[in-house]
């Protein structure tokens, strides 16, 4: 697979920049599949070095790194799988509901083996540990994935290192941390400009402040996109659970912020609400700060949630986008719910 070249091309047929530290990251990605999965003489000369089978791209907001591992992940062609990392949580945790009778140790092996069987290569976009649950398990459960040599792409704002930094219990954390940096390639790719900014200047579904200007607005664009759609509750049920969106013209919704960020609802949650959604309006977004970081952090899983399905928004704030103010803990991570905010917010509309 001659990467370089097929990115060369991409990038001219799409009529996208070309970056040198792009170009230099390609070839990194060129030299790790051959490495990994080029049979030929690349595997036996390289087969007594380091052994690293997974590739950890960390990189600021908007820098491209998606893009590029994007541009590998559909070049690739053995058996491939792209996850939200919330989904493969969410995955391994039913799996584990539904074998309640295996013990903590072989239920990982047993989740792994169904891995192994179906795919060598699984890639983690924008990858980050905020779950305590999940960070006391990372370490046995991704050992057995690299154990049966599962190659894995994480993409991250997030240094190996700094990864669930001042988490709760970070020392039980600290062994996954380890097989990472022992197992991957550690990349970083600088760009000094936020892509999705620079791309999208007029992000026109944002409004704000808060007050009758703003909802006028919003009111009125909703009738436009609604118009000679039918109104029906949608009921979902979620584990036993259920939630009902009340505001539902056949695949958009409106949301207030409350509803989706201020109740004891997470990423399972907002899956399912994203599967059934072809536009979002969220409403009353506040400023965030260290009394109201629950809520911030539900809305940071929402926004990763509705960029990867590439679900436009709309939505009303309190504050300008680049003005929203954050808890201490959680800034590092809501600078990529802002640059995603842009995006949503701007991307057009079919309907329109």
């Amino acid at each position: 697979m001659n990467l370089n070249k097929l990115f060369l091309n991409h990038c001219k047929k799409n009529n996208l920049e070309i970056n040198p530290n792009q170009l230099n990251l390609i070839e990194e990605l060129d030299n790790f599949y051959n490495l990994n999965f080029n049979k030929s003489f690349f595997k036996t000369i390289f087969s007594t070095r380091d052994n690293k089978i997974g590739f950890y791209l960390q990189g600021d907001v908007g820098v491209g790194k998606t893009m590029i591992l994007n541009f590998f992940y559909e070049n690739f062609k053995f058996s491939k799988q792209r996850l939200h990392f919330n989904e493969f949580m969410i995955s391994f945790h039913d799996f584990v509901f539904k074998n309640k009778g295996i013990n903590h140790k072989n239920i990982i092996d047993k989740f792994v083996n169904k891995l192994s069987k179906k795919y060598q290569l699984i890639y983690f976009d924008e990858f980050q540990v905020t779950n305590i649950a999940d960070a006391m398990i990372l370490g046995n459960l991704f050992k057995k994935i690299f154990d049966k040599n599962i190659k894995i792409l994480f993409s991250s704002n997030v240094k190996i290192n700094d990864l669930y930094k001042d988490g709760l219990q970070r020392d039980q954390f600290l062994p996954f941390i380890k097989i990472i940096k022992n197992k991957c390639y550690q990349k970083n790719l600088i760009i000094e400009e936020d892509y999705r900014k620079s791309q999208n200047k007029k992000n026109e579904r944002f409004f704000y402040p808060l007050n009758e200007k703003t909802n006028f607005k919003v009111n009125k664009y909703f009738r436009k996109i609604t118009k000679n759609l039918t109104l029906k509750e949608k009921v979902l049920t979620i584990k036993g659970r259920k939630f009902i969106i009340k505001n539902y013209f056949d695949g958009i919704a409106r949301f207030n912020f409350k509803d989706l960020c201020a109740k004891n609802i997470g990423a399972e949650d907002y899956i399912k609400i994203a599967e059934k959604c072809d536009f979002i309006i969220i409403e009353n977004i506040p400023n965030f700060n260290n009394v109201n970081s629950n809520q911030q952090q539900r809305f940071i899983t929402l926004i990763d949630i509705i960029y990867e399905k590439s679900i436009p928004l709309m939505i009303t704030s309190q504050s300008k986008l680049d003005s929203l103010s954050s808890s201490d803990y959680l800034k590092q991570s809501f600078k990529r719910t802002i640059s995603r905010l842009y995006q949503l917010t701007s991307v057009k509309l079919n309907y329109l």
